[in-house]
């Protein structure tokens, strides 16, 4: 019996990150007894990577990250193959190749490999001094230079690289950003917010270069150095390099996927299928179609990789599952906690209940994003409960005016009530 027609072969999941992990986590949860297969390619058990720019740096015992503890593992019979790669697969005979020689069957695969890390030319892993974020290792490595520098350059002022520069600074490190673009978030924030958190930052002790295009970016004697035209030399003991990251499709690619062209990621359906029979994909890696838009996204949250897990386990056992709830996404920085529900757009409309902080003050503030008359995007600083009121007005034509939504004496549930209209009464 050839794979491809072998209704013994095990589930097998290629990535054993958050999307992997939560994958084997629901095939159990969906009542699938038969063997699962998860295969990663570092040494460690499936971890969480939001905490790796914040607790696991900071705190003096950190978190717990794993994913998948040891005695759900045995409990759950889920064979998890840490510090494997898989280099070839194999999508009409239903076969992964490992890097060891090994061939392993699949009856369905998941593809769940991920992103990895934009490099800088200039500064390559391994450079001194400069560090990249992406895994455990990587984490574990910054902390311990972290408590032996006295300053950091950081390059990128996106979500990655404004967590570790406040993590740096209550650490109490001197601490200078560099952004390539104009404004901090820009593609992620409207121009308030953006420049707001500039204010924060600065106010946190953090110095700002925006529109910052190093002339050379180089490892000197005892630590890293930049040159900006306007600001001359800048040197630090440590560079930490948070200018995104690239989905790692190289796998799915190879075997004739078909990969996104806008976005770079595996395209996938509704139920996370790729375009070959039996693979599915999830996570960074996969760019998923919008429901609300049409069009294809591809997502680097840990909402998503969860959702998707979820709806590509389903898939995986012939299930139908519940379609995903609207995007959200969280980050804390300069303490405070920002919230994101939606998905903001250039332009965008916005409107503020209450204040944006000034200075250190933690404050709370809502701002919400208007496209015609419905409700696309809300964006909670310090006010993630509030948030969750409007889950289910996102996408919706507001049954209230626009200005209602910025009355802070309103109750956030009685708010949202207020959005939906009668019918929600």
């Amino acid at each position: 019996m050839s794979p491809s027609n072998d209704a013994s072969a095990p589930l097998v999941i290629v990535g054993a990150g958050q999307a992997g992990a939560m994958a084997a986590r629901a095939l159990r949860e969906l009542g699938h007894a038969g063997k699962v297969v998860l295969i990663g390619d570092e040494p460690h058990a499936p971890y969480e990577r939001p905490p790796l720019s914040k607790a696991v740096l900071a705190d003096e015992q950190p978190p717990d990250v794993n994913l998948l503890p040891e005695p759900f593992l045995a409990q759950s019979g889920i064979v998890l193959q840490p510090g494997r790669r898989v280099v070839r697969l194999d999508a009409a005979r239903r076969e992964l190749h490992l890097d060891d020689g090994a061939v392993q069957a699949y009856r369905a695969c998941l593809l769940a490999t991920g992103g990895d890390v934009r490099v800088l030319p200039a500064l390559p892993p391994g450079t001194p001094g400069v560090h990249y974020l992406r895994t455990l290792d990587d984490a574990q490595r910054l902390r311990a230079a972290l408590r032996t520098a006295r300053s950091l350059l950081v390059t990128g002022g996106g979500f990655l690289g404004l967590e570790i520069a406040s993590t740096a600074r209550a650490l109490g490190l001197d601490v200078t950003v560099m952004e390539l673009g104009p404004a901090l978030l820009g593609r992620a924030m409207p121009p308030e917010v953006s420049r707001w958190l500039a204010a924060r930052a600065r106010a946190h002790g953090v110095r700002l270069h925006l529109g910052a295009q190093p002339s050379g970016l180089v490892p000197v004697a005892g630590g890293i150095a930049a040159t900006l035209a306007d600001a001359g030399v800048l040197r630090a003991d440590l560079a930490v390099v948070a200018v995104g990251q690239v989905p790692n499709v190289a796998l799915a690619r190879e075997a004739g996927l078909l990969i996104d062209a806008g976005n770079g990621g595996i395209r996938v359906d509704e139920r996370c299928r790729t375009s070959a029979e039996g693979v599915y994909a999830a996570g960074d890696c996969a760019s998923g179609r919008d429901a609300a838009t049409g069009t294809h996204r591809r997502l680097e949250s840990w909402q998503n990789a969860n959702e998707q897990a979820r709806i590509a386990a389903a898939a995986m056992l012939g299930q139908d599952a519940e379609p995903p709830p609207p995007p959200w996404f969280w980050t804390d920085q300069f303490g405070c906690n920002i919230q994101m529900l939606g998905h903001g757009a250039p332009g965008l409309a916005y409107r503020l209940r209450g204040q944006l902080p000034e200075g250190r003050d933690p404050g709370k503030a809502m701002l919400f994003g208007i496209e015609g008359k419905r409700l696309v995007h809300v964006i909670a600083i310090n006010a993630g409960g509030d948030l969750r009121a409007f889950r289910s007005v996102l996408g919706r034509p507001l049954a209230c005016a626009p200005e209602a939504l910025t009355d802070p004496g309103i109750p956030a549930k009685q708010l949202a009530r207020l959005a939906l209209g009668p019918a929600s009464a």
